[in-house]
């Protein structure tokens, strides 16, 4: 995969490999790309050269057929509709009784999106995301804007949607990324680096040291 803005290489060498039942953690630096990455697997980026595959066949546009869903770092949802009237829009039916039964969607299903909070309407956002028709799932920035709490609660919703769904996630906040995905791949100029040891990412000078 390639892409190159105004004759800069953004990505040069990029390889990345999710299957259904894995969260694969993508870290990399502000400008990095990563953002970028997502939304051309998603298809709405067009780069100079790309191949995304699922079951070894070409994906034009990922979000063709609901194959893939993207959660943008930006919210997505119209903001004077009811929560309520936007959740059936997304959620798959088969798991409607599972994302219904969250106590965010409860709270504020009545609700429409301005009358929440920055941290209710993300987890709504993601929630919808992870629970939709796709087989894969792009998350960018899911714990941005959300507490630690939430972020807590978040992860083992994740690590569920896992068993069934591929899960591309990235955000700055390493640290979350680290402890839900199974895999990690780190965007270092332009290229993919596929972690084996949390100390590469000092070793490529994404991180200044490991906090254990």
């Amino acid at each position: 995969m390639q892409l190159a803005f105004n004759e800069r290489k953004i990505l040069q060498d990029v390889h990345l490999t999710c299957k259904q039942g894995e969260v694969i953690g993508l870290l990399g630096r502000n400008g990095s790309g990563k953002s970028s990455l997502l939304q051309i697997i998603f298809g709405t980026l067009k780069a100079s050269y790309k191949y995304v595959s699922i079951d070894d066949i070409f994906i034009h546009k990922g979000y063709h057929n609901n194959r893939i869903a993207y959660l943008p770092q930006h919210g997505y949802l119209p903001g004077n509709i009811k929560i309520n009237k936007l959740a059936p829009m997304l959620v798959d039916n088969a798991l409607w009784d599972d994302f219904t039964a969250l106590n965010i969607y409860r709270l504020h299903a009545r609700k429409t999106p301005n009358q929440l909070s920055g941290g209710e309407l993300r987890q709504l956002e993601m929630l919808m995301i992870i629970h939709s028709k796709a087989d894969f799932i792009l998350l960018d920035e899911p714990f941005t804007h959300i507490s630690p709490i939430q972020a807590d609660e978040f992860k083992p919703v994740i690590r569920a949607c896992a068993k069934r769904k591929g899960i591309i996630i990235t955000d700055h906040q390493y640290y979350n990324t680290l402890e839900v995905s199974d895999k990690v791949v780190l965007l270092n100029n332009g290229c993919t680096k596929h972690i084996t040891d949390n100390e590469e990412l000092v070793t490529y000078g994404y991180l200044s040291c490991i906090n254990r």
